[in-house]
């Protein structure tokens, strides 16, 4: 389809969706909503496309540019046929036919699009349509026939009599056009309703004022087309996009407990044999390894998880490097730059930030590890925090191999505690421990007898 160019429209501000925020940037399982859009022309192999923005365009534009796709700027915004005219000079004239689909259509399919081509190439219409048959079409454009079921013209539903109204067949807003037609028909364009603003509809029009041929692909795949103009409807979309995602890990032999209360977002990967419970949220760019066992209510953002870890109730973690047959949880936190090397323990109420912890470390309760290196087979106590600030600045803790945390230890960075030794119980550590030593500070205990009353 090199042939092919494409216009996506995405100035629209949408009132109807109440924010601040652009429209197509809405995110939809871990992606903005245009992404879909542009990720289905991607597969198609097109000639180039064109992204016509408008309402926060340089975030828009920002947030896409690793994309292959020019940008322009609708400004002011009055319409979609002045959407397309706005495009048209990004467009280089090589391309026979010109592809027009809307940004806030994220469940198009590629083969519905490369199905429209066919069509249109095949009939060789000026114009074709990509329509549906709607129970009750609502606000959607009728499409207009005659008697010999040769489209008219769209008639957009707030310009429609009562008996256009009542036709079922409505427009998908995605078009393909011949190039040439469509340019000439772009410059005629009037702003005849009751909004003044040149609608891309009224191409179809001035194609059927020519005798030119237009035809329509009738899809019945009624979901594919919807768009999104209120958060109730990208409510309702991005439920159908957590169940394809989903369907598809099951397919490739991840087991979920109950699909409908796990959500996984869209670039994230998992591998067989993981069995997930409710209430988990797999977010950003993680990775899953094999066998893994994720408890309910875990959330996982932007990780790299191993192969056979399990992963207990209630853990949160985020950008963090997990190794094989580790154990997190339950109510574990891992905070960014942690990196949890094999066999590792990290139990409940224990907090990791910043820190590396080597294969066959345990820190099974009440802890909090910031900013440390801690050596292979150490065992932290219950209650061990690193004091790794002093108000200002970050320091960090190195705990040597083979170490022996004592419970309810305070170590204050930066200090080393040296391989295979020992720190007693209730310590606050704030000098160096050599390697192979004990080392207890706290205050002596005092014993006293209490006179009776």
């Amino acid at each position: 389809m090199n042939d092919v160019a494409a216009v996506v429209l995405a100035a629209g501000k949408s009132t109807r969706m109440k924010s601040e925020l652009a429209k197509v940037l809405h995110p939809i399982m871990g992606k903005p909503m245009l992404a879909y859009s542009l990720e289905t022309l991607r597969q198609l192999g097109l000639g180039g496309i064109v992204v016509v923005v408008g309402h926060q365009a340089e975030a828009v534009k920002a947030r896409f540019s690793n994309y292959p796709a020019d940008f322009v700027i609708q400004e002011p915004q009055l319409g979609t046929g002045h959407a397309v005219q706005t495009a048209m000079p990004a467009l280089d004239g090589r391309q026979e036919t010109i592809l027009v689909l809307c940004g806030d259509v994220p469940l198009i399919q590629a083969d519905t699009l490369r199905q429209l081509f066919q069509r249109h190439r095949e009939s060789g219409a000026a114009v074709t349509i990509l329509t549906v048959d709607l129970p009750e079409p609502g606000g959607y454009g009728r499409i207009v026939k005659d008697d010999q079921g040769r489209v008219l013209k769209i008639v957009e539903a707030r310009d429609a009599n009562p008996t256009e109204l009542s036709i079922r067949e409505i427009n998908t807003g995605i078009y393909c056009f011949q190039y040439p037609f469509l340019a000439e028909a772009l410059e005629a364009l009037q702003p005849n309703n009751d909004q003044h603003e040149l609608y891309l509809t009224d191409v179809i029009a001035e194609a059927a004022a020519r005798k030119l041929q237009i035809v329509s692909l009738k899809t019945t795949d009624v979901r594919s087309f919807q768009g999104i103009n209120t958060r109730a409807e990208l409510a309702e979309v991005t439920g159908r996009v957590r169940r394809q995602i989903n369907e598809r890990h099951m397919l490739a032999g991840v087991t979920l407990i109950d699909p409908a209360a796990t959500y996984i977002e869209a670039d994230v990967q998992i591998g067989p044999d993981t069995v997930i419970f409710p209430n988990c949220y797999l977010m950003g760019r993680s990775t899953i390894g094999s066998g893994c066992l994720l408890e309910p209510n875990v959330k996982i953002q932007d990780c790299t998880v191993g192969n056979r870890v399990t992963i207990k109730m209630g853990t949160v973690m985020a950008e963090s490097l997990i190794a094989d047959a580790v154990q997190l949880g339950p109510y574990a936190h891992l905070r960014p730059g942690s990196d949890i090397r094999a066999r590792a323990k990290v139990g409940n109420f224990v907090e990791v930030k910043k820190s590396l912890l080597h294969p066959g470390v345990k820190a099974g309760h009440l802890t909090y590890l910031g900013d440390a290196v801690v050596g292979a087979n150490v065992n932290v106590g219950a209650g061990t925090i690193t004091c790794n600030y002093d108000g200002k600045k970050k320091y960090q803790t190195v705990i040597g191999g083979g170490a022996f945390i004592g419970s309810n230890t305070a170590l204050v960075a930066p200090v080393t505690v040296g391989a295979g030794a020992y720190v007693g119980a209730g310590s606050t550590i704030t000098e160096d421990v050599p390697p192979d030593t004990l080392a207890i500070a706290r205050g002596r205990q005092v014993i006293k007898e209490i006179k009776p009353k």
